[in-house]
C-alpha cells in the first residue's frame, strides 16, 4: 500500500514536471477552449485590447480591424497546430497594433471636394472641372505646406472593396491636381478611408452621392 502511494506521488511529480517544462514560453490566457498559448499570441491580444481602450478602434477603424483580424487569425493558426506560423503572425499583428493611428501634423485648413464620383467609379468627370479649379486655387494658397487627399465612398459594396475604391479616387484627384499645377506631387499624400467616415446617410441616393467625395487637408508646415 505504501509502495503504491509512493509510486502515485512520484508519477504525479513526473507528470507535473513534464507539463511545466512542456509549457515553457506559454502563458495562461483562456480563449477558444484552450488555457495556454504562446506568449507572443497573448502579447498581441493584449496590444489589441489596449489599443481599443485608448480609442484607436474609432480613430483609425480600418487599420485597427486589420490588426485585430490578424491577431484572431494567429490564434486560429495556432489551434491548427501551426505554432511557428502563428507566432510570426502574432508578432506582425502586435507591430501593426502598436503602430496604429500615427499622429498627423495639425490640419490648418480643409476643402471638401464634392465631385460626387459616379457609383463604383474613380474617373474625374468633365462636369466637375469647376469644383476642381476651386480646389487648385485653394491648394495654391499654401505652397509651402503638405497636403493629404482623403478618398471616401458610400456604403454600397464590401468594406474591403470600398477601401480600394476610395484610394483610387484619391489618386485620380491627385493626378488631376498635379497635372494642372496645384502643387509639387511630392507634397501630396493620398489615402482611402472607404465608407468609414460618411457625411450623410447612406440610406438615400442624395446621401450616398455626398459620401462619394475627396477631402483636401492642408497640414501645418
Amino acid at each position: 500500500m505504501i509502495l503504491n502511494k509512493r509510486f502515485y506521488i512520484l508519477f504525479s511529480l513526473v507528470i507535473a514536471l513534464t507539463f511545466l517544462f512542456g509549457c515553457a514560453g506559454l502563458e495562461f490566457a483562456p480563449k477558444k477552449g484552450v488555457w495556454m498559448y504562446p506568449k507572443e499570441l497573448v502579447s498581441a491580444d493584449k496590444a489589441v485590447t489596449t489599443a481599443q481602450k485608448s480609442g484607436k478602434d474609432k480613430e483609425c477603424p480600418v487599420e485597427f480591424k486589420e490588426a485585430k483580424n490578424t491577431t484572431e487569425k494567429a490564434y486560429d493558426t495556432y489551434l491548427g497546430c501551426n505554432t511557428k506560423e502563428a507566432i510570426a503572425m502574432a508578432k506582425d499583428a502586435e507591430a501593426k497594433t502598436k503602430a496604429l493611428c500615427p499622429k498627423h501634423p495639425k490640419v490648418i485648413a480643409k476643402f471638401t471636394l464634392t465631385i460626387n464620383f459616379d457609383f463604383d467609379k474613380s474617373k474625374i468627370r468633365k462636369s466637375d472641372k469647376e469644383q476642381l479649379q476651386k480646389a487648385i486655387e485653394f491648394i495654391k494658397k499654401y505652397p509651402n505646406n503638405k497636403v493629404i487627399l482623403q478618398g471616401h465612398t458610400c456604403s454600397i459594396g464590401s468594406k474591403k472593396y470600398n477601401l480600394k475604391l476610395s484610394e483610387r479616387r484619391a489618386l485620380a484627384t491627385k493626378k488631376y491636381l498635379v497635372k494642372n499645377g496645384a502643387l509639387d506631387p511630392q507634397k501630396i499624400k493620398t489615402e482611402g478611408l472607404g465608407e468609414e467616415a460618411p457625411v450623410a446617410s447612406n440610406k438615400t441616393k442624395i446621401g450616398r452621392e455626398k459620401n462619394r467625395r475627396v477631402e483636401i487637408l492642408i497640414l501645418e508646415s
